[in-house]
């Protein structure tokens, strides 16, 4: 299905976008990078909530966007002695159409990334339980050394007695950025619900707002102008608003095929146009 969406009105993207249709050259374009962004879900009163952040508008890549949280793969990722519980990461390549190891890079970033951005951390003393008291000194020590790259994601869990729980994420989308960006990366994008006992908060520096939001609402506010968002997250928000809840949509096994937009000129403007999976 052929999807058309408008070109945000951030001066930056304009620039490049501008830069690009000047002189397009495929062959110039950056390998994009793995990456990988949760979309942690819940029931709120008047339906699905999800819980996004507002990246501060000196940002390189998407400055002002509404995203999830998330970033790229980390070399330290890719660990062999990670503990995990759940499905294996031969089970997540079959899923993700990648190798075993790169699927262990892929969801080893999701989890280590949500804790970093958010205070999340889904991983547990076995593979049916749940880490509790995040809010201490002590994780937020934890989150800094992550973040100051002191330590992998493999080194904390070991050191905490800890499992990755791999099955408390669902797989929702595989999008990678268009070639006329600087920065492009390629990302999974992950469903999951924040364990009992946890609070996603605001604790990044990447972040200028980070809240559970209506995607109605902010649907809404970015038709009007009023909210910036990327194409892959225009779609997402737009499965949360249909969902009839949270444990469906995290449950969900949709089709994915990887999206790519590219820009076209339809002579009335130029669009980002991406065939989506049915």
């Amino acid at each position: 299905m052929l999807r058309d969406f408008p070109v945000s009105e951030s001066p930056s993207l304009r620039a490049r976008i501008d830069a690009w249709l000047a002189d397009p050259d495929p062959s110039s374009a950056p390998e994009p990078r793995l990456a990988a962004t949760v979309m942690f879900v819940r029931d709120g009163a008047a339906g699905v909530e999800v819980f996004m952040l507002r990246r501060v508008a000196t940002m390189a890549f998407a400055p002002r966007m509404m995203v999830f949280p998330g970033g790229g793969v980390d070399p330290r990722d890719a660990e062999a002695h990670l503990p995990w519980a759940g499905p294996s990461p031969a089970a997540w390549a079959q899923q993700l159409r990648v190798d075993e190891a790169r699927a262990r890079e892929l969801v080893a970033a999701a989890v280590r990334e949500v804790f970093e951005e958010c205070g999340v951390l889904l991983a547990g003393p076995s593979a049916d339980a749940v880490v509790d008291d995040l809010a201490s000194d002590h994780w937020r020590e934890q989150r800094r050394r992550l973040l100051d790259r002191e330590a992998s994601l493999s080194q904390v869990l070991v050191e905490h007695g800890l499992v990755l729980r791999s099955d408390l994420l669902g797989y929702r989308a595989h999008w990678v950025t268009p070639v006329f960006e600087a920065r492009r990366y390629d990302t999974r994008f992950f469903t999951a619900a924040v364990p009992a006992g946890h609070r996603a908060d605001d604790g990044t520096t990447e972040a200028d707002l980070a809240t559970w939001v209506r995607p109605a609402e902010l649907l809404q506010a970015w038709r009007d102008g009023e909210a910036l968002m990327l194409p892959p997250t225009v779609v997402a928000v737009e499965e949360v608003a249909a969902a009839s809840s949270a444990a469906e949509f995290i449950a969900e096994r949709p089709v994915v095929e990887t999206v790519q937009p590219e820009l076209v000129d339809t002579g009335s403007g130029v669009v980002l146009r991406a065939t989506l999976p049915r």
